[in-house]
């Protein structure tokens, strides 16, 4: 199952190209290496021969035939006679000297190199001339080193293509069989998965190469989908909890409204308090087709540079009636002109949303800050309150839909404002750190650094005299 799957690979048939391909870069290679080596050896016999003609002929050219027949006799008797061959002849190709007994017939002309094969079966490279009283001489040497140097060049080199094919065939069958082996363990999990569900996860080898991080990765996205999920899982048992209460609330005033009719004048007041119920729901409708935009939302749709210290000034006049009005003392802090880039409205909203959470929660006599500042990290924006805090456990928690602590189950309100700050500060890849006020509650939100994005800030929310728009 596996070797046929291994052989009907893609990443065998494109190993067997790279295989191709490097075994013909390797043959060229080997070709041009034996050419060389076998040009260098010929030329080098060539070198010899020539030298050992010219100095015969420098003794015919002191001494004439006879002192050239001399040197002849003198070279064919002497040590390694056996490897070189000569032959001085007359103008009838009569022997006059040398070890061999005829003029080749394949000689003619006035002189040249040629490969001669002697009577032995051996070979010889010789060069030939005309002597000025037409004599003829001849000079050759056996080319049986160069054959044997040739042959084991032939024999090193064909063994070398073939021993580095045979371990690219290897290698390219055993990383196919290798990848082919973890992607099928990953179609297995994924196969296991589709089947029961989204617990399951892939397995790692803990070998730290691509593979393992390619399962990592797919862990951490089937993680992610599992939370989103049992995210949304929650989030349809809360709406339905949520939802429930003031309906039933309206249904019980129609019913009695409906078996027994009211007075005329209390007709206002029965049809007024459904209302009120019914805009409670249309606003929870809202805030989370509101969030849901925010979180399809193109990141860098709308975003200009944006002074956050401005911004956070504005929030805080904005907000200043309702803190009065709530016993808690609100200002800002921090530095000035302190920007970010990002989406102005948006970021006015989830600042706005902090604000309203910890008047809210502040209690009594409390205190809130909008502290901004520029951070190693990039800018941050803090609100900080006195009020009770909410427990380490839960901090993540609360930023998901419709969560709400126990405490906070009679306050009004839906449990949607620190999920749309999630949703905003995911729209901007910042993050959301909450930590201890000592008492109370700090809430940061942390900007990336970037550089900064073409266009102006919008103009002033206060200016315009808007109101901000906080998610309950």
């Amino acid at each position: 199952m596996l070797l046929d799957k291994t052989l009907r690979s893609s990443t065998l048939k494109l190993a067997a190209i790279y295989i191709a391909v490097v075994c013909a870069a390797i043959l060229l290679l080997f070709a041009y290496v034996y050419e060389t080596s076998i040009s260098f050896a010929r030329t080098a016999v060539e070198r010899d021969i020539a030298a050992e003609q010219a100095w015969l002929a420098a003794g015919y050219a002191r001494g004439g035939a006879p002192l050239l027949a001399r040197r002849i006799a003198h070279r064919s008797d002497g040590a390694g006679s056996g490897e070189w061959s000569y032959l001085l002849v007359d103008r009838s190709l009569a022997p006059l000297a040398g070890n061999l007994r005829a003029w080749p017939n394949a000689l003619s002309g006035t002189g040249g190199w040629s490969d001669l094969p002697l009577p032995s079966g051996a070979r010889i490279r010789a060069v030939y001339q005309i002597l000025p009283d037409g004599d003829r001489l001849l000079v050759g040497r056996s080319l049986g080193d160069l054959e044997h140097f040739d042959r084991s060049i032939a024999f090193a080199l064909g063994w070398a293509v073939g021993l580095l094919a045979l371990l690219a065939v290897a290698a390219g069958v055993s990383t196919s069989r290798r990848s082919v082996s973890r992607i099928e363990a990953i179609n297995t999990a994924s196969r296991e998965i589709m089947r029961t569900g989204l617990g399951k996860r892939i397995p790692l080898r803990g070998t730290g190469d691509e593979w393992d991080e390619l399962a990592g990765n797919l862990n951490a996205m089937l993680a992610r989908i599992e939370e989103l999920v049992e995210a949304n899982r929650q989030v349809s048992d809360n709406l339905a909890h949520d939802l429930r209460t003031p309906l039933t609330r309206v249904r019980g005033r129609l019913e009695k409204a409906y078996h027994c009719p009211p007075a005329i004048a209390e007709y206002p007041a029965v049809i007024g308090q459904a209302i009120a119920e019914l805009d409670g729901v249309l606003k929870t409708f809202s805030s989370l087709l509101r969030i849901s935009r925010i979180e399809v939302q193109d990141r860098g749709e709308g975003f200009r540079a944006v002074d956050l210290s401005a911004l956070a000034r504005e929030v805080v006049e904005l907000f200043e009636p309702a803190a009065e009005e709530a016993g808690v003392r609100l200002h800002a802090a921090g530095a000035d002109g302190i920007r970010a880039v990002g989406d102005r409205d948006l970021l006015f909203d989830a600042l706005s949303n902090l604000v309203d959470n910890a008047i809210h929660h502040g209690g009594p006599d409390g205190e809130v800050t909008v502290a901004v500042a520029e951070e190693r990290t990039g800018p941050a924006v803090t609100v900080a309150d006195t009020g009770p805090g909410i427990p380490a456990e839960e901090r993540r928690n609360v930023l998901k839909r419709f969560y709400r602590l126990e405490r906070s189950r009679n306050s009004p309100g839906n449990g949607l404002g620190l999920s749309l700050v999630a949703a905003v500060a995911g729209l901007h890849g910042a993050r959301i750190e909450m930590s201890d006020n000592a008492p109370g509650l700090k809430a940061t939100l942390r900007l990336p650094p970037s550089a900064p994005a073409s266009g102006e800030a919008q103009p002033s929310l206060a200016a315009g005299k808007l109101r901000p728009r906080p998610v309950a």
